[in-house]
């Protein structure tokens, strides 16, 4: 029988089948959660840009004809996107890019461990340290400071009701394994083309334009809507963001929810099939 791996974190061994990557991912979430001075200067440029969208957005519905969204569903819409912003997979996990540039990503195959499931637990952990402390100041300005000084038209709404605010937390849930599914995949372009300039350049264009935190996916063509709903990035914002706000509701709400888990699966089967490909054919130059 093979023994039971283990890894060690901070002098501490941890062993069983799951426990290493969970190790990895609480040591990964708190080391990024050190990185406050970054935190609170991305909350800082968050709130203006979502003051600026806001702006703009009000300024696109006045005089305007019937809109997908109303005007106070659009503007939940946008201090959502800000709240969660980091959780966008725009780039590499920068220390496998650093890993991959250095030669250093040769020694991930000498681990006792799954590399793309190490990687995955990494991933979501960096992501959710990041969205954290962004995101909790992002609600109380929006959705509690700016009604208490009489601006909560401009402000961030409570959940549409009861439903819809449990559906959210199960859709914004599914996200957080959807971004670190994403981002798996652009490591996987970085480990393939050895650099990671052309694989952030590309994710983080695709990833605004079609998650709808440039132009929310409702204001969109029609003719694009059934579309837009399907492709995978509506699950990073648009199908969280829509649920919150009552857009998406019932049969509709759950549906997306399904778009999601979908994605979710797929995005890590396909994920892990070609990192494993990609690092069986790994070479590394130099010495």
């Amino acid at each position: 029988m093979e023994p039971a791996r283990t890894l060690s974190i901070g002098g501490q061994s941890v062993g069983g089948m799951t426990s290493p990557y969970l190790a990895v991912l609480r040591a990964r979430f708190v080391l990024t959660l050190q990185y406050r001075a970054a935190a609170a200067a991305g909350f800082a440029t968050q709130a203006w840009f979502g003051v600026i969208a806001v702006m703009v957005l009000a300024g696109f519905y006045h005089g305007a004809a019937h809109q997908p969204l109303s005007l106070a569903q659009a503007v939940s819409y946008i201090w959502l996107g800000q709240a969660m912003l980091v959780l966008l997979p725009w780039y590499a996990d920068p220390e496998v890019s650093e890993m991959v540039v250095s030669g250093a990503v040769a020694y991930e195959r000498l681990r006792p461990l799954d590399t793309y499931f190490y990687w995955y637990a990494r991933a979501f952990a960096w992501t959710l340290a990041r969205v954290a402390p962004r995101a909790a100041p992002m609600v109380l300005l929006a959705g509690v400071i700016l009604p208490l000084t009489g601006l909560g038209a401009w402000g961030l709404a409570p959940p549409a009701n009861l439903a819809a605010g449990l559906m959210f937390i199960l859709s914004i849930g599914l996200t957080f394994f959807l971004s670190a599914a994403m981002t798996l995949l652009i490591n996987v372009i970085v480990v393939v083309s050895m650099t990671s300039r052309g694989a952030n350049t590309m994710a983080s264009a695709v990833v605004n334009l079609f998650s709808g935190l440039v132009v929310p996916l409702p204001l969109f063509p029609a003719w694009m809507h059934g579309f837009l709903f399907l492709q995978p990035f509506a699950g990073l914002a648009d199908i969280p963001f829509r649920i919150y706000v009552g857009q998406l509701t019932g049969a509709a709400a759950l549906a997306g929810i399904a778009v999601q888990a979908f994605w979710v699966v797929a995005l890590i089967l396909f994920g892990r099939a070609q990192l494993g490909r990609a690092m069986d054919r790994l070479r590394i130059q130099g010495g």
